[in-house]
């Protein structure tokens, strides 16, 4: 007898609900490239205030259900991509070390942000 595998229902929460009526929307989403990578976009930006908040990547990829490897390759190419690094590792002592996310990383985040709110405030205007 075979066993029966529950099945889950994924519903939308209302906050990322398009519309609610039928019909057309206006709808986007905003990310900043540079030589064709991608720099900073939401995801990112949520990541690097994580890391600010908890002190660590692990921690931060945790709280976002994300894999820390993933985590780590963007902070890696966020890093590389920035004029200075966004966030750096702090070595420690007893006990131990913390990753922290710098002045540039601040000021990234606080643009990405600006941006987006811009781009918003844009697509509600077209509305």
């Amino acid at each position: 007898m075979a066993t029966k595998i529950p099945r889950f229902r994924v519903k939308k929460p209302p906050h990322l609900s398009h519309h609610p009526q039928p019909g057309y929307a206006i709808a986007g989403r905003i990310w900043l490239e540079k030589d064709g990578e991608l720099y900073m976009g939401g995801g990112r930006a949520m990541l690097l205030e994580c890391v600010d908040k908890f002190g660590s990547i692990a921690a931060a990829a945790r709280s976002m259900k994300l894999g820390y490897r993933n985590a780590w390759l963007w902070i890696e190419a966020a890093n590389r991509l920035a004029p200075s690094p966004l966030v750096e590792k702090v070595a420690g002592g007893a006990g131990g070390g913390r990753t922290r996310l710098t002045e540039e990383g601040k000021k990234a985040v606080a643009q990405y942000k600006q941006l987006r709110a811009k781009f918003e405030e844009f697509v509600k205007k077209v509305e």
